[in-house]
């Protein structure tokens, strides 16, 4: 058990892997705009995670895990700062060459900003709670200067591709919130979120998984114009 989330990690990248050369998506062509984004996003994000980590936050179950750490975080965990990104944006890459995703301007602007009002009154009634207001404020600070600062045109993709990528999302994270195995492989401390769950997930990692992707495919997005450019 053990390897249990190495295994994980493994079998979340290995598809998109394989299929990131399929002559209809070269999705490797754009492989160096996508790992010099995602060592960004993930140097915050196994920032976090470690700080967390000390405030009992949350941890890991050395049951399920090899012992290897890198800070005070195990491997499997910066693996999947890895893994997870990778198949969320190569997801968004295939889903954008099949399927046209359009949104009329105002109608996003009007969406994106109920979220953020609506994010921001979440973690501001929650205050005392780490998790909860970490990620609910984080994540209205970061869409609000995608949309009205930096003025994204693609927002619109991610929100409707977002609810597909959340089917793997409940099965990977499930698994290691608990759900299926005798006990979570990352367990959290319930005072510091909200204390709701859907089976075993807290609502909280819906929108911290959320944040991971946006932030990757903001500048994977950015990097991959850039260097699109350069080459013509």
């Amino acid at each position: 058990m053990n390897y249990l989330y190495l295994l994980i990690d493994f079998f979340t990248i290995l598809v998109p892997f394989l299929f990131s050369f399929h002559p209809k998506l070269r999705f490797y062509k754009h492989w160096k705009a996508f790992f010099i984004s995602n060592v960004l996003v993930a140097i915050i994000f196994l920032l976090w995670d470690s700080i967390f980590v000390k405030l009992g936050v949350w941890g890991f179950n050395k049951d399920y895990i090899l012992g290897i750490n890198i800070i005070n975080l195990p491997i499997e965990e910066v693996l999947f700062f890895i893994c997870i990104p990778f198949s969320c944006v190569f997801t968004f890459h295939c889903l954008n060459i099949f399927f046209s995703f359009h949104w009329r301007s105002k109608t996003e602007s009007i969406f994106v900003a109920a979220l953020c009002l609506l994010l921001l009154m979440i973690g501001i009634i929650h205050h005392d709670r780490y998790y909860t207001v970490s990620t609910f404020v984080s994540l209205a600070l970061v869409l609000f200067l995608l949309k009205f600062i930096l003025k994204v045109n693609w927002l619109a993709k991610l929100f409707s591709i977002y609810p597909i990528l959340l089917i793997p999302f409940f099965i990977v994270n499930g698994i290691l919130t608990g759900t299926g195995i005798s006990s979570p492989v990352v367990w959290y401390n319930d005072h510091e979120n909200i204390g709701i769950r859907m089976l075993t997930i807290p609502i909280e990692d819906i929108f911290y998984g959320f944040e991971l992707i946006l932030l990757n495919i903001s500048l994977y997005e950015y990097l991959k114009t850039k260097f699109t450019r350069q080459s013509t």
